[in-house]
């Protein structure tokens, strides 16, 4: 499986049952995504944390997930590139998602960024998935 789409549909799934926090598995890029998302306001808050399992310590996201009037603050996920088929863009081609109120996060060489700073930076890259 993807780690990518597995951090996507936990925090899904997490936002889908009214859990106030979820537990995903450790990666740079996943903590930049999370930064991202805690930017622009899809998450309260995200803080790295260390869990002892057994005789190993894994590392762990802890992300807070954001509700207002009982809503969710993620209304959707569209993972757009997969393992088995990536697409890639660039920077003229870059569109405004859900008419400005969702945001595309894209892989691009200079880091992980939404839609709106590639465009600005005119930077292209991998179109990873839409958050709106």
């Amino acid at each position: 499986m993807d780690p990518i789409s597995d951090m996507l549909i936990r925090i899904k799934n997490a936002q889908a049952v009214k859990a106030d926090q979820v537990l995903i598995p450790f990666s740079k890029s996943k903590f930049q995504i999370a930064g991202i998302f805690k930017e622009k306001g899809f998450l309260s808050g995200v803080e790295r944390k260390k869990k002892k399992e057994k005789k190993s310590e894994t590392e762990y996201l802890l992300a807070t997930l954001k509700y207002s009037d009982n809503q969710g603050a993620i209304h959707g996920i569209k993972i757009i590139s997969r393992p088995s088929r990536r697409i890639y863009i660039g920077a003229k081609d870059i569109k405004p998602v859900r008419s400005g109120y969702g945001i595309a996060v894209i892989s691009t060489p200079e880091g992980i960024m939404d839609s709106r700073e590639a465009r600005k930076k005119n930077l292209g890259g991998e179109l990873m998935f839409e958050i709106y």
